[in-house]
């Protein structure tokens, strides 16, 4: 998951200032974490302490406001309601990635991040962008091979992985849906060399950069066996101490170290 953490910093910069190219500094000037962080180490920590994920997820965003939550959630946040809110938005893709890599079915990877999901996302597109996203990560990290992820995904969720980024970016536009941000970013990853190239794709795209990223980040972790070092400990630095201590327990007890 410290991928998707990694993913969304080096996009925070760029969701509403898009940078359709490959070329950039990787960690840009006024990058930090934001709101798919913060409830990436959420899901993490609830998996860990095998908490209540509608509890966990409001604490953590209640402790960090005003990292770019979207409307709808903030109000789910602000209030004491539990319900979820029938949203497809792009929420309970970036911050399902723990999931994919805390199970070894992918029957309980299907079922968990259903879980994660419907807490707030109970929309049916919401759920399966969780849902493919953690597969991908389950997939990759068990070995399969791109072209095995891609064609599961494709059958099992209806994605258009067809595409390839060249045709995706000059008609790509800002979209918070779960349908127009997931595949998009798996293409991403698909069409990697590495990881530091997978989040440099997911950039290239433009759209909601960090999110997008952020979901290409944590497959591509899982696939390329880990986030380089370098790279790994600059995300960490931007991190809260608290949060950090999260991250690095996950990592240690799910062997990603």
């Amino acid at each position: 998951m410290l991928g998707a953490i990694v993913g969304d910093i080096v996009g925070s910069i760029y969701e509403f200032n898009n940078h359709r190219s490959k070329e950039f500094s990787l960690f840009g000037q006024g990058c930090g974490y934001t709101d798919d962080t913060v409830l990436t180490v959420a899901v993490a920590d609830c998996l860990m302490s095998n908490g209540n994920y509608a509890e966990t997820i409001k604490n953590y965003a209640r402790k960090y406001p005003a990292r770019g939550y979207g409307l709808m959630f903030s109000q789910w946040m602000r209030s004491d309601n539990m319900e979820a809110y029938n949203s497809w938005g792009n929420g309970s893709a970036m911050r399902v990635s723990a999931v994919g890599f805390a199970f070894d079915t992918l029957d309980m990877v299907v079922q968990e991040s259903k879980r994660s999901a419907e807490v707030t996302h109970d929309h049916p597109e919401g759920i399966k962008g969780a849902q493919a996203t953690a597969v991908a990560i389950y997939m990759a990290r068990k070995g399969q091979s791109k072209e095995q992820i891609k064609s599961a995904i494709a059958k099992s969720f209806g994605y258009d992985l067809d595409r390839t980024l060249d045709e995706i970016r000059p008609v790509y536009q800002f979209n918070e849906s779960c349908q127009e941000t997931v595949p998009e970013a798996i293409i991403a990853f698909l069409e990697s060399t590495d990881f530091e190239d997978a989040i440099r794709n997911g950039i290239s795209l433009g759209g909601d950069s960090d999110t997008l990223t952020c979901i290409t980040g944590g497959i591509a972790e899982a696939f390329y066996g880990g986030v380089p070092q370098n790279i790994a400990d600059k995300a960490l630095s931007y991190l809260p101490k608290e949060m950090r201590e999260v991250v690095e327990e996950f990592r240690t007890r799910y062997d990603l170290c």
